[in-house]
Formats: structure tokens, sequence, C-alpha cells
């Protein structure tokens, strides 16, 4: 007999509701229903393997809590995740702390090694592609969907436009890194007029 997982149970539901805007609620109670009828304990996470199938490229998301699946368009990516090894590299490099507000360990944060380029948006398990966030940090990414904060763009930015003497750009740039001081965001990343 076949090895019934949550994932092959909501695989089963979308295949037999093809190219339909789904909400992921009766999914999951569709999912939940199936699983109690052969299990006593309660399915674990649903809603994170729609979350997978999506990212692996089975399900497409039409907006925020809505998936669909068209047969035609499946189409299966391989997810990298950092080697343990990598992770370590990443932390070494960035100090054990977070690259957006420079909490570590140290402070009581739990520090992830996250993916500057989503995986989800072909991003590769290549150290050159990590970065150190702390928790609070990465689950702000993920909801706002971020790929930088984007202090060192506006530095860059800044410095080019000294050596270009473009004052008008200068300025910008310098009311923008003032606010990013202002919020204290980024403030471990060090800008000098």
């Amino acid at each position: 007999m076949k090895k019934i997982t949550i994932s092959g149970l909501v695989k089963e539901y979308f295949e037999t509701h093809p190219n339909q805007d789904i909400p992921h609620s009766p999914v999951v109670d569709w999912v939940s229903e199936k699983w109690y009828s052969i299990h006593s304990t309660p399915p674990r996470d649903p809603w994170r393997a729609i979350r997978r199938l999506h990212q692996s490229g089975f399900l497409i998301k039409v907006r925020k809590g809505i998936y669909r699946y068209e047969p035609d368009a499946v189409r299966q990516r391989e997810l990298e995740d950092f080697t343990p090894k990598q992770k370590e590299e990443i932390f070494k490099r960035d100090n054990y702390r977070c690259v957006i507000c420079g909490r570590g360990r140290d402070d009581g944060y739990e520090i992830h090694a996250d993916h500057i380029i989503p995986k989800d948006l072909g991003g590769k398990a290549v150290i050159s592609n990590g970065q150190t966030l702390c928790s609070i940090h990465n689950f702000r990414k993920k909801n706002y969907q971020q790929t930088e904060t984007g202090k060192k763009m506006f530095i860059h930015l800044y410095e080019t436009a000294k050596v270009l003497n473009d004052l008008e750009t200068m300025h910008f740039c310098e009311e923008i890194l003032a606010t990013f001081e202002k919020h204290h965001i980024n403030d471990h990343i060090e800008w000098k007029k």
C-alpha cells in the first residue's frame, strides 16, 4: 500500500480541481478530513505543503492564500537549501549577526542563513546568495518579499554621484540615508558623508 503524505493529499485535491482559483482553507479542510480517516493524530501543516508545491512549480499562486493547478503549466524546480557547512560560512562571514539590524545569538536572537534571491525565484544555494538574518528580519523579508534593504545601494549611489559631482543625486541620497539612520535601520552599515 502506498504511503499517504500531506503533500500527496494536497496534490490529489488540486488535480481533481484543475484550472480553478482555490483558497487554501477548503484544501486544508479536505486534507485534514482525509488524514483523520486513516490517522488519529492531526495532519502537520497542510498549508506549508501548499506553499512548497507552489515553490516547486506544481501550483500557481494567484494572490495571497489562493492557488491554482494548471496541468499544462506544471514545472518542477529543484529548490536548493544551504548545507550546514555553507550556513556556517555565511554566519562567519557576517560575524554571526543579522545584516539588517546587527543583532545575533549573543543578543539572544536566533539567526538564519537566508537566500538573498529566494529559492522559489531561482535563487541558488551559493555563499554569495546567502546572508545572515535574525528571525525577525527573515520573517519580515518573507512577508514583504524583500531581497535587500537598500542602504548599501544608496551608499553606492551616493559615492558614485560624489565622484561625478552630481549634487542633486548626492542630496537625494543624503535624505534617504538620514531616514535609515533616524529609524535605526541597518545601523551596522556605516555611511560617511
